[in-house]
Order: structure tokens, then C-alpha cells, then sequence
């Protein structure tokens, strides 16, 4: 069972590094002088998609090892989970590659995947037993089908992300500008966020204070990243490392609010470097990559991921979790975050298609629709999983 772990990590790094060979691959495709979508695919696109599709085979033999190797679907906790959606955007990517041929997708949609697989590398990886709450066949049901359909929503977000860079003239500063500054700054934060966690844990940094907690009582805690605010009433037991700047009061999870620091100074310091380099914004950066993709083909690329994702979400995040929701817990319904949340995403993409349907939101309303949706799924993936409690805490 060990080699079989070894060999799941194996391979899962090595879709990551095919996914990022494939993004440059791409991005030659996109630059080719004379290159037009729709036209046949040159060889840097033939090459992307081949090395697409061989990551995402060594992502799928790092999910059928891994599943081997604990006996059970690995999709029973953050690492695992995370991984597999970021498994099934290239999944839904090469699917509507393959109907619409259009290269700039895969430009945006690995990079997408990358930082997803990247975030998740944050967990821990151990394989531990099933808890009793999730030994049931429906955990592979329930939460695959959830994760695939929240894939397919994501082509949506990124065709949609294309969409704005394309469309919204970055020539002057208005409202628009800056609502689409605020997602690259926020895509650009996450990036930033994973880069300074991944140094600090190659470099094996902890930090392990003793505070008194919320019930006045003496409590550890363990820091993966210097700290700028510590515990309440908090001693440094480890020595040689940092001193926080300030301490926070008991009812304020001191590591979570020192992760949102590091996050947003490392984001506003690798955004201003960026804006340094380029002197434009980095929407306005990025406009010249996507200015011969079609907007009405962008539009129905977005559309067409919620036709397919929508369903397969509500089928999963909302039917199947009522089913096993009534054998694990006896009640179908019980208010808890997770639950909510789903139910707050599945009315959401209700109403996009409604409002496109009904009301004829096409276009950039549509595109605007999209990129909240996302926003709401990523919200569910980190708020809701690290910071408010519920049934579904344990993942």
C-alpha cells in the first residue's frame, strides 16, 4: 500500500507538470502570427492538447492508486477533494476543446487547474481510515459527481474571464476596469498565497505557541507561516523563529487571520511588481493574447459549460447528498453550512439561465454572471470548508 501512495504522489505531480508544459504549449499556439480560432490547429495546438491529455491519464492513474491504496474513494478530505476538481476542469476543458477547437481555452483553464491542484497541495496528504459518517458507497456518488459538475462551472468562469479581458476597454478607467482589476487581483492573491506556503513548508517552517483560548484554557497552536498576529495571551515555544507583532483576542482564530495577512500583503506585493513590469493592468496585460477568439464563441462556450455543469451539480451537490444525507443523518434537509451554501450555488446558475433565457442576459451580463458563480464555488471550497463549523467539518 506504501509503493501505491508513492506511486499516486508520482503521478500526481506529473500531471501538474504536463499541465504546465501544455499552458506554454497553448500559449505558442495563441502567439503564432497569422494564427485565427477556428482555423485547423497548428502544431503548438496539437501538441498542448496531446500533453493536455497525457496529464490528465497521470492524474487519473494518480486517483485510481490513491483510491487503491485507502480503499475508498480518495475524495474524503480537502487534499483529496480539491485535487479531483481541479482533475475534472482539464476533464470538462479537453471535452469542449474537442467541440470548439479553441486554443485560448486552455491558456486560462490549466493555469485554473494548476492553482486548484497547487491550493490543495496545502492539506495534509496522509491516508487516513474513514471516519464512520463517511464508510458508505455514496461519499465516490456524492461527492465525484458534485466536483465534476463544479468543474464544468468553471469553463463557464474562465470563458467568461476571457470574455471581460477581451471585450471591457482598458483604455480608460471606469467601473468595469475596475471590477475586473479586483478578479485579477484577487486571482493574483491566491498565487501569491500559494507560492509563500509552499516555500515555507520546503523550507519546514513551524512555529508552536502556547495561548490561553476562548474557555480560559491553556491550548497550542502550530504556525506553517511567520507570524504576524499571534494567539491570545500566546508564548513562543519553538526558538529561533519569529515574535507576532500583535496579539489577537481568544475569539479570533489567530492562524487563520495571519494566513489572510500573508495572502493579501503577498498579493498586493506580487500585483505591484506585475503592474512595475508591465505598466498596464494585468487585464489590459493579458488583452493582446485574446483579441482573435471570437466573443459570440466565448459566450457560447460559457453558456453551454452551465447547460452541461448545472444538471450534473444539482445531481450531486443537492440530490445524491439528500439521499445519503437521510441514511447517515435520518433527515434529508438540516440547514448545515455546507448544504446551504450548495443550495446557494445550484439557485444561483437557476437564475443565470433564467436571466439568459428570459430576460436576454447575453454576452458581458452574462460573462459578469459567470465570474460570480465561481466566486460563490470558490467561497463554498475554502470559507466554508476551513472557517465555519458544521457536519461536513471533518473534510
Amino acid at each position: 500500500m506504501v509503493h501505491l501512495a508513492d506511486a499516486s504522489s508520482t503521478l500526481l505531480e506529473a500531471a501538474f507538470f504536463f499541465y504546465l508544459a501544455a499552458t506554454f504549449l497553448f500559449g505558442g499556439a495563441i502567439r503564432q502570427k497569422g494564427l485565427r480560432e477556428g482555423e485547423a490547429l497548428n502544431r503548438w495546438g496539437r501538441l498542448g492538447i496531446i500533453v493536455t491529455i497525457i496529464g490528465f491519464a497521470a492524474q487519473l492513474g494518480y486517483f485510481f492508486t490513491r483510491w487503491a491504496a485507502a480503499g475508498h474513494a480518495p475524495v474524503s478530505n480537502l487534499f483529496e477533494f480539491t485535487t479531483f476538481f481541479g482533475m475534472m476542469i482539464v476533464g470538462a476543458f479537453i471535452l469542449l476543446f474537442f467541440i470548439y477547437k479553441t486554443t485560448v481555452l486552455g491558456l486560462f483553464a490549466l493555469p485554473v487547474a494548476i492553482i486548484i491542484i497547487a491550493y490543495a497541495s496545502m492539506f495534509p496528504r496522509e491516508i487516513n481510515p474513514l471516519i464512520p459518517a463517511l464508510q458508505s458507497h455514496w461519499l465516490a456518488i456524492h461527492v465525484t459527481t458534485a466536483a465534476a459538475g463544479q468543474g464544468i462551472l468553471a469553463i463557464s468562469f474562465i470563458a467568461g474571464i476571457i470574455f471581460l479581458v477581451k471585450n471591457i476597454d482598458q483604455t480608460t478607467s471606469t467601473k468595469k476596469t475596475k471590477w475586473l482589476e479586483a478578479v485579477m487581483f484577487f486571482i493574483v492573491s491566491v498565487i501569491a498565497f500559494i507560492l509563500l506556503t509552499t516555500g515555507f513548508a520546503m523550507a519546514d517552517y513551524k512555529a508552536e505557541f502556547e495561548y490561553v483560548n476562548k474557555e480560559e484554557q491553556a491550548a497550542r497552536q502550530e504556525f506553517t507561516l511567520p507570524a504576524l498576529v499571534g494567539p491570545n495571551e500566546s508564548t513562543l515555544l519553538t526558538k529561533e523563529k519569529m515574535e507576532p507583532i500583535a496579539h489577537v483576542p481568544a475569539f479570533i482564530n489567530a492562524k487563520k487571520l495571519n494566513t489572510v495577512i500573508w495572502s493579501l500583503a503577498g498579493g498586493i506585493v506580487l500585483y505591484v511588481l506585475i503592474r512595475l513590469i508591465t505598466r498596464k493592468r494585468v487585464a489590459a496585460s493579458l488583452q493582446p493574447l485574446v483579441r482573435q477568439v471570437s466573443s459570440d464563441l466565448l459566450d457560447e462556450i460559457s453558456y453551454r459549460s452551465v447547460l452541461i455543469g448545472f444538471p450534473v451539480f444539482a445531481l450531486g451537490a443537492l440530490i445524491f447528498a439528500m439521499i445519503w444525507a437521510q441514511i447517515a443523518w435520518t433527515r434529508f434537509w438540516g440547514w448545515d453550512p455546507k448544504e446551504v451554501w450548495a443550495l446557494i450555488t445550484f439557485l444561483f446558475y437557476a437564475a443565470f439561465l433564467h436571466l439568459r433565457l428570459s430576460k436576454g442576459w447575453h454576452g458581458e451580463k452574462s460573462a459578469w454572471l459567470a465570474v460570480v458563480g465561481f466566486g460563490i464555488i470558490m467561497f463554498n471550497l475554502v470559507a466554508v470548508n476551513l472557517v465555519i463549523a458544521g457536519l461536513h467539518s471533518y473534510a
